[in-house]
């Protein structure tokens, strides 16, 4: 059984119009509304092996608090620049390299890339993942790069408003 955890990261700042569109940092509202998504997943027993984010200071902010919440190792996130740019067809090569020991793996990034990619695996979509949102799926493999044609349960799709 392997178990996905998409998260778009959490709100951001547009403060700065000097800072490029990668180094916005995340708003305080954005990383208390991630506080209350955390107690969510605390109160199901979300444990991760793996931690994959963009590269751009939101998401790696997002992906560290909630790291940090569930007890995985925050020095351990894998950062991936494709993450930031990549279409929702391309964040599948993410599981090309990943070994098949793992078996819960949460990336970190952006729409509307994220939300067309949580939209593969949705039985009923979604219009648009907010903000701290995340949509978690266990798929009924051994092998990550058999997602795609394994039976697949959604475990909850939660945002912080939803709380």
């Amino acid at each position: 059984m392997k178990t996905l955890y998409i998260v778009r990261h959490a709100k951001s700042s547009w403060d700065h119009p000097e800072l490029k569109d990668e180094e916005r940092p995340l708003l305080d509202k954005g990383k208390k509304r991630t506080k209350k998504v955390v107690d969510f997943l605390l109160t199901k027993g979300v444990s991760l092996d793996s931690v994959k984010s963009s590269h751009a200071v939101r998401a790696l902010e997002t992906a560290r608090i909630i790291a940090h919440a569930v007890h995985f190792p925050v020095d351990d996130i894998i950062v991936e620049k494709q993450i930031y740019h990549a279409s929702a067809e391309q964040l599948f090569n993410q599981f090309n390299d990943l070994s098949d020991n793992i078996q819960s793996l949460m990336m970190v990034g952006h729409n509307p890339t994220f939300t067309n990619f949580a939209n593969y695996f949705l039985d009923s979509g979604i219009e648009w993942l907010p903000t701290s949102g995340i949509v978690s799926i266990s798929f009924d493999t051994e092998s990550w790069v058999d997602i795609m044609k394994a039976k697949r349960k959604t475990n909850f799709v939660v945002y912080p408003k939803m709380i």
